[in-house]
């Protein structure tokens, strides 16, 4: 009996091996290679998938997913003799995976290889500004070429990235220097404007200040002559309308005469010619109040004449001290008069 269990087991443990090679399950976005005796039969899908076992075999499993492999720095030399570094990173994704199995032994290998020497074919056609300036241009260039190469591949190049592009360091030095020669020209400039722009202002703003300052004035003016007429006016008004005869505007006149000689530097001042009509006008009032008389209310008041004023010698001096004083004038005596006029 012991034989023949022996024989069991082992029929048992094959069957189920056999059943686990029997069942492969592929998983989502993956394919599988199957050959038969060292032959290519199919290519397994996604899911459950029954091959003859100990005949079929899994040769290779293949992601289908979009893949990004980055490449380490490549030197290249521009056409002005210059080298740079150039970083890459590749996406791609497999399309066939029987041609990515048997038409090349590696294809990440050879997409790599591939992207160097296209580069270096791009690269060599540009200066060293250009290439700086024209990624688009150099990552099309290396789509359109690695997509059509690696086609037969089984592989389709979705897109091709420029990580970094390195220039020599002294390059670098210079580049740096040139740019901040740039900047300080632009800062300059900017400055020089602004102090132009601030300086128009300014003399715009004083310009206006000046127009508005002389238009106050201007308007203060006007506005003063006006008040000065309108007192003016209000006097001469006000002189008629209390009907002022000669004797009042006489006293007024020999009142404002002592203002004249206020001041301790006053020494000498000027009595015009019309102060004798004033006088004469003032002594005519007192002779009406006293009734005619002296002082015995008989006698006759003196004659006050006019005094004689040179009209070509102008005002006569009069001494300050004492204010009141006028020359003698004798009674019952005739002095020629002289027209002021």
């Amino acid at each position: 009996m012991e034989p023949v269990l022996i024989v069991l087991v082992v029929l048992v443990v094959v069957a189920f091996i056999a059943l686990i090679k029997t069942i492969q399950v592929i998983p989502q976005a993956s394919a599988a290679i199957v050959e038969r005796f060292g032959r290519y039969t199919r290519t397994l899908s996604a899911g459950l998938n029954i091959v003859v076992p100990f005949i079929d075999t899994i040769r290779n499993r293949i992601d289908l997913r979009e893949q990004v492999v980055p490449f380490p720095p490549q030197p290249v030399i521009t056409s002005d003799n210059l080298v740079v570094n150039i970083d890459t990173v590749i996406y791609y994704q497999v399309t066939d995976p029987r041609a990515a199995t048997y038409e090349v032994a590696s294809y990440i290998q050879a997409i790599e290889q591939l992207t160097v020497t296209t580069l270096r074919n791009i690269i060599g056609s540009m200066d060293l500004e250009s290439t700086l300036t024209s990624r688009e241009v150099i990552n099309a260039g290396l789509r359109g070429v690695l997509d059509e190469a690696t086609g037969r591949w089984g592989i389709r190049v979705n897109r091709v990235e420029l990580k970094a592009i390195e220039p020599p360091t002294s390059i670098q030095d210079s580049m740096e220097k040139q740019m901040r020669a740039d900047r300080d020209k632009r800062a300059a400039i900017l400055t020089a404007e602004g102090a132009r722009q601030a300086q128009i202002l300014r003399a715009e703003g004083e310009k206006q200040a000046a127009v508005l300052q002389a238009e106050g004035e201007a308007q203060a003016a006007v506005l003063r002559a006006d008040g000065e007429a309108a007192a003016i006016r209000t006097v001469f008004e006000a002189i008629h309308e209390g009907d002022a005869d000669q004797k009042l505007l006489a006293y007024q006149y020999l009142q404002t005469l002592p203002e004249l000689a206020k001041g301790d530097s006053n020494k000498l001042w000027i009595i015009p010619s019309e102060v004798g009509d004033a006088l004469k006008g003032l002594g005519g009032a007192f002779t009406g109040l006293t009734g005619g008389n002296g002082a015995n209310g008989n006698a006759a008041a003196p004659t006050v004449s006019h005094v004689p004023v040179d009209p070509a010698a102008g005002p006569r001096p009069v001494d300050t001290e004492k204010p009141f004083a006028r020359p003698r004038v004798e009674p019952g005596r005739e002095y020629p008069k002289i027209d002021p006029e």
